[in-house]
């Protein structure tokens, strides 16, 4: 299988999952892709890198202790040339910012955003740490998507702080979505979710992970003790499922093709 190519500025470049319980997600994730795990030392705080095979494809942390109303979640990075200029250019187009940029040891430089549809990201200041060594292929990260409640809020947002390049899919009141990406291989998407999605779900980033059978991964969540939450679909593009690992962080599994 080929490494993933430098990720381009602007896009995403690594997610991990804040979990509340580390224990439980390491083994689900471990169990249903085959992925291996390394822990780091306590200078970054235990932090646990996933690998496909010779290649990172994604982390997990702990959830901070005593944080009010603490849920389990993956979060997106994008990645920057400059953290402290990114976060300023956000904040300056709407965004907030929820974690002031930081130095992480060797391995790079890191913010947490939010953008002005509600959305919460990260942002990445690669070092030692590059991103993703492996995506679109089973195992691994095959698309990123952002579902926003105010597409005219995100759009221009992402468009002006990251200079993000979006390829219009379709532009409908009744479906409004672009992707973005080299044009031989589009890695994410932005999707108008506001008539879509319940009441009380906010704007944010999905994380859809590669397999060869849909199906049967969507039985094995269940079986590891995750939840399905939307059974299998077929589409023009794939088949999917919307799934719960067990301690509550929404993903997707997604059907990729072999070559």
């Amino acid at each position: 299988m080929p490494a993933h190519d430098t990720t381009r500025l602007g896009e995403p470049c690594w997610v991990d999952l804040m979990s509340t319980d580390p224990a439980s997600a390491q083994a689900f994730y471990t169990a249903l892709f085959g992925w291996t795990a390394t822990t780091s030392g306590p200078e970054y705080g235990n932090y646990v890198t996933f690998w496909n095979g010779d290649a990172q494809v994604a982390g997990l942390a702990g959830a901070m202790p005593g944080a009010e109303a603490q849920r389990s979640a993956w979060t997106t990075y994008l990645s920057t040339a400059d953290a402290d200029v990114t976060t300023a250019a956000a904040l300056e187009a709407g965004g907030q910012e929820l974690a002031p940029p930081m130095t992480v040891g060797e391995q790079g430089r890191m913010a947490i955003l939010a953008d002005p549809s509600g959305a919460v990201f990260g942002i990445w200041q690669s070092a030692a740490h590059t991103g993703f060594g492996r995506f679109g292929e089973a195992g691994t990260p095959v698309w990123i998507e952002l579902s926003t409640r105010d597409w005219n809020a995100a759009v221009p947002f992402y468009e002006n702080v990251f200079g993000l390049k979006l390829t219009p899919l379709s532009n409908t009141d009744e479906f409004r979505y672009s992707t973005f990406g080299p044009s031989d291989g589009f890695t994410g998407g932005i999707y108008d979710s506001d008539t879509y999605l319940p009441p009380g779900v906010p704007s944010h980033w999905l994380l859809y992970l590669g397999v060869a059978d849909v199906a049967d991964a969507a039985r094995r969540v269940s079986e590891l003790g995750g939840a399905v939450q939307r059974e299998p679909w077929d589409t023009e593009f794939g088949t999917f499922a919307q799934v719960n690992d067990p301690t509550g962080a929404t993903f997707l599994l997604s059907s990729i093709r072999e070559v």
